[in-house]
Formats: structure tokens, sequence, C-alpha cells
């Protein structure tokens, strides 16, 4: 059985005399919510990903949002809540959807569900439609951040979109350097790939985005299939992590490999006979998926320096959340490099 989410951790970064990193302290913790209120953006950790916290219910503070993630403003985002109950004031719950909640809330999946005609989401964080996408986090500092500031709160990862997902405080520091964006330090993140995405919208259940959570136990909870979604709409997705394009280091990345040269950086998995290498970094040398995801960015993060002329990762199993992470390689590799 999963052991429970039950502590704050308060390790201290380094790099917290920039003032920048926080001790996730009650104090600290307040103080952030107070400046969710103000309209500033906060980072914060989830058992997924680190998010970039803004008021839902302000465009100006969502637009901030946009602008520093440099994210395309059709490319909606996923809406934080404490608990179900506060969720239920702004979407209508069919019975699926309040089945999978009961199950899976709070953790790694997100749920696509329609408005309710009060809700009072920004438009913006919605892109304009009329579903929202929505979770309960798991991680206790996620939702004591949400709890004492009393509001929804608009979350996507604490990145420049279309780079690789931070699952440190560091890493967001590194990818936001020029942003004055306070960081509450959780530490790695658990789950380390972002919530799996289903839309119940519709008649069919679908399935939007593989993540954190297995599609196999979805579907065991509710003895129906998840179907698979085609975005036949690129340029107007239903939920983040339909992109094309996302998740990508500075380097070009090889996925799937067969062979390896001597100039690259291997992201190994398991076992394996490959020698010629520059730096070696394995998932789960025990071939462990759930161990694999959690250290998919960190060690993508690692391997992306400029002394590789690529990383190259070896296959991974395309089952349990082995689907996910083949999700986020896939879409990694597609960066395009003049």
């Amino acid at each position: 059985m999963e052991k429970k989410d039950t502590k704050i951790r308060t390790s201290l970064h380094p790099a917290v005399e920039e003032n920048k990193i926080l001790r996730p302290s009650p104090n600290n913790i307040s103080s952030a919510a107070r400046s969710l209120k103000q309209g500033k953006l906060i980072a914060f950790p989830t058992e997924t990903v680190y998010g970039l916290a803004a008021n839902a219910m302000s465009d100006q503070s969502v637009a901030k949002v946009f602008q520093v993630k440099e994210r395309p403003s059709f490319n909606p985002l996923i809406i934080h809540f404490h608990n179900i109950k506060s969720a239920k004031k702004f979407v209508k719950f069919n019975k699926h959807a309040s089945i999978l909640a009961k199950k899976f809330w709070p953790g790694s999946l997100t749920l696509v569900l329609p408005k309710k005609k009060s809700c009072m989401i920004s438009l913006l964080a919605s892109a304009g439609l009329d579903s929202l996408a929505i979770r309960v986090p798991k991680n206790k500092i996620a939702r004591e951040l949400i709890k004492k500031s009393g509001l929804p709160i608009a979350a996507p990862s604490a990145n420049i979109s279309g780079t690789i997902s931070p699952t440190t405080a560091k890493h967001v520091l590194q990818n936001l350097p020029k942003n004055n964006v306070k960081i509450l330090d959780g530490g790695k993140c658990k789950v380390g790939i972002e919530s799996t995405i289903i839309d119940l919208t519709k008649k069919n259940i679908f399935l939007l985005r593989p993540g954190g959570l297995e599609i196999s136990k979805i579907e065991k909870i509710l003895g129906l299939k998840i179907l698979p979604h085609k975005n036949t709409s690129p340029s107007r997705p239903k939920s983040p992590g339909q992109m094309n394009f996302h998740y990508a280091p500075r380097i070009p990345l090889r996925i799937n490999i067969k062979r390896i040269v001597p100039s690259e950086a291997l992201l190994s998995f398991g076992k394996h006979k490959y020698r010629s290498f520059k730096k070696e970094l394995n998932l789960s040398f025990r071939g462990n998926l759930k161990e694999a995801a959690s250290n998919l960015f960190k060690m993508l993060h690692a391997l992306d320096k400029k002394k590789f002329s690529s990383i190259a990762v070896m296959p991974i199993p395309k089952k349990g959340l082995g689907i996910a992470i083949n999700d986020r390689l896939l879409k990694a590799s597609k960066r395009k490099f003049s």
C-alpha cells in the first residue's frame, strides 16, 4: 500500500540565499498564500512536478502565467483545488467523476468536466472552452497553500513552455531565473511526471494525456475501457500535454536507440551492454517503471549539457507507467534543431 504523504519537507536548497527558494514553513506558506491573493505568482511542489501557481479567478494573474512560461494562450491550464467539495462549486460532476475523485483524489489524476454556468474561473485559464481540467493534488505543501489562499489555483508546470518539466526547486530556479517568482522547496517530486488527464465531457471516456496514474487502474475502478483521444486540432487542445512538441531538452534527444555514439550521453533503463558513451544515468537499474518515472525529468535535466552531442534513450516498456514515460520522450524528441 502506498504510504501517505504526511510530512512537510523542510530541506533547504543552497540557492536559498538568493531569497527565491523558501523553506515550506507555516509562515512561508501563509506568506505565499497572501501573495496569490495579491495577484502574484508562486512556484510550489506537487507530487507530480513543480507548478507555477496563480489565482485562477483573476484574468490578470492567469495572464502572468502565460507570459512567464511563454505559453500559447490556446493551451488550457489545470485548476487545482483543496478538496472535492470546493471543485464541485465550479464544474458539473457526473457518476464517473464522483467515483474517480473519491478513489484517486488527492492524487495525480486530472478530470476534464463541463463548467457550471456560475463558474468564475478565468476564461483565459480554460482557453475559452466550456470545460475545465481539474485536480486535487496529494502533496501536503500544495494542499496547505491552496487551503490557506482560499482560491482555486491555476498551475501549469513551473518552466518555460516546451522545456523539461521541473521536479526540484533548483530546476525551477534554473528555468525561470529572470522572473521574480518565489519557490516553496518541497524537495524532489515523488511521482515525477505530470498527472493523467481523462475527458469526462462525452458519453465515452477519453485519455487526453497518460501520466502518473496508470490507465489500467482507472479502467478497473470504472469497469470501462478508456479510449485514446486523437487531437484533430493541435491549435485547440482540450487539456495540457496535447501539444506535439513538449518536455524537450536543449540538445537533441534520440529515443528507442539500437546503437550509441561516443559523443552522446546515455539515459538507460535496466541492464544493457552499451559501452561507448560520454556519461550514463540509469532511470532504474531494477527495471522498475515507477522509479523510472520519478527519475525521468531529473535525469534529463542532468544530461542536458552542450558537452554531449545528444541524449540517447534506451527503449522503455510500453506498459503501466511506461506509457506515460514514452509519451514524454516521444514529444521531447520532436524538437527541431538547425
